[in-house]
Parts: C-alpha cells; sequence; structure tokens
C-alpha cells in the first residue's frame, strides 16, 4: 500500500511541474516587461564590451532587439514567435569563437541580474538558448 501511495505522489508531482513549467518560467523572467529589461540590458551590456560590441557594428539595433525580445520569449514559454532569421543565417561569416561565444553569456547573465531574474530562470533561459551554439560559432 506505500509503494502506491509513493507513486501516486510521483506521478503526481509529474504531472503538476509539466503543465505548470511554461507559464511559469516566462512569468519568471518577469512576463514581457521583464524579457523586455533582459534584452535592454543585454544590449547595453555588449555596447560596452570592446571585444563583442564589433560584431554589432551596423546592425538595426531596433530590429535586434525586437527579435531578441520574440526569441527570449518564446524561448521561456512566453506568448510570442520568433519571426527572425536562423542562428546560422545570422552569424554565418562572423567567425564568432567559442571564447567570444561564452563572453556573450557572461554579458546575458550580467543582463539579468541587473534585472533582478532568479537564478533559476536564469539557467532556464540559457539552457533553452545552448541548442543555438552550434549554428552560432563558426570558427
Amino acid at each position: 500500500m506505500n509503494k502506491l501511495v509513493v507513486i501516486a505522489g510521483l506521478l503526481c508531482s509529474i504531472v503538476f511541474s509539466s503543465s505548470a513549467t511554461a507559464a511559469d518560467y516566462y512569468e519568471e523572467l518577469g512576463g514581457q516587461k521583464g524579457v523586455e529589461e533582459i534584452v535592454d540590458n543585454f544590449i547595453n551590456e555588449i555596447s560596452f564590451d570592446p571585444d563583442i560590441v564589433t560584431f554589432f557594428e551596423g546592425t538595426d539595433i531596433n530590429r535586434l532587439r525586437e527579435k531578441l525580445i520574440e526569441q527570449f520569449c518564446m524561448e521561456s514559454g512566453g506568448p510570442c514567435e520568433y519571426t527572425g532569421d536562423s542562428m546560422r543565417d545570422v552569424h554565418t561569416g562572423m567567425n564568432i569563437s567559442k571564447g567570444q561565444f561564452n563572453r556573450i553569456v557572461e554579458l546575458l547573465q550580467a543582463a539579468m541580474d541587473k534585472a533582478g531574474t532568479p537564478q533559476t530562470a536564469q539557467n532556464r533561459l540559457i539552457r533553452s538558448l545552448a541548442p543555438m551554439r552550434p549554428d552560432i560559432i563558426h570558427h
């Protein structure tokens, strides 16, 4: 009888946690306002990094902001759809190294820290963006 209670409890926790994850994740980032703050902080962080800002010379910053908001919102389970180009198309020819990629991740973490984003939500966003890494590093 105890085994059944434990199994039932585990099943309930799995069902509950999986049904709440997407919306909770987006809300944990602060919803639309939080995602926008993260992106604004991220663009600001990039602008002060002399090694990274060069990758953004000639970039339409308003479009970059719009697409990052869409992407972070969608990745976190928010009501957005990413309408930008593929990561491979955007980054081909930029010759981004692993070290530069890692620096960009650090800048994103700093942006989320400044927005007061909980560590668990930071980790989830970075984990959800990680599969794009091979499409960004072309060095």
